[in-house]
């Protein structure tokens, strides 16, 4: 059974979330703030995070931050009142795999739950991919830059893999979202902008960060050369 650690100060939508989720057949663990949830995080090994960013004692930033130091990589799915787009970008950046605002409707929230868990459990492409520089094994989770190791999160891991068995190949925004992420992602949400952003930072201490390309309107590609 997969085991999900929702963190949230909010008692009743705790509540809900842990009810909402047992009848979906997960095992549910909670906490009222990050300084509560650390601990759990180690003793449960849960396969999925869902995080509150107003907390008291410690926020779903600093937890986030805390949790990715440690080399944690667990999924984690953000959920907050904060809706501009700088938000989403910062709550990304921090490390969040997933965005979702309140007030959302439960059946979203499912189904973006079962889409990031799918991806936890999907079998990956057995074989080590390579282009331009860049090195990938999914059976050890590796990658190499110029010979360099480089250390990558789940989402970038699994973005950057998606890019390498495409190589020359013009990939639709959407098409990406959907490989990636699991689900179709409509709107006006950035979260595909903001990890090619995170990608091409890396790439970049290799001097390879050109690998990746935009095309306008369509999506992005890699290729060396234009």
């Amino acid at each position: 059974m997969e085991k999900v650690l929702i963190i949230d100060d909010d008692p009743k939508l705790l509540k809900m979330l842990k009810r909402t989720l047992s009848y979906e057949g997960l095992e549910v663990i909670t906490a009222s703030n990050g300084l509560e949830a650390l601990p759990l995080v180690s003793s449960e090994s849960p396969q999925l995070i869902i995080l509150d960013w107003l907390m008291p004692k410690m926020d779903g930033l600093n937890f986030l931050e805390k949790l990715r130091q440690s080399g944690n990589k667990t999924m984690v799915l953000m959920l907050t009142a904060r809706d501009a787009i700088e938000n989403r970008v910062l709550g990304l950046e921090s490390g969040a795999d997933d965005y979702l605002v309140k007030p959302f409707a439960p059946t979203e929230l499912v189904a973006r739950i079962h889409a990031m868990l799918r991806r936890v459990e999907k079998e990956p492409e057995n074989q080590p991919v390579t282009y331009g520089g860049i090195s990938l094994d999914p059976i050890t989770r590796e990658v190499l830059i110029n010979k360099e190791p480089v250390d990558l999160t789940v989402t970038e891991f699994d973005l950057l893999h998606l890019l390498l068995r495409h190589p020359r190949q013009v990939l639709e925004r959407q098409q990406i979202l959907n490989e990636v992420w699991g689900y179709d992602f409509y709107g006006n949400d950035n979260v595909l902008e903001v990890y090619i952003g995170y990608l091409r930072k890396k790439l970049r201490k290799g001097n390879l960060d050109h690998l990746i390309q935009t095309v306008r309107g369509i999506g992005y590609v890699l290729r060396e050369g234009k």
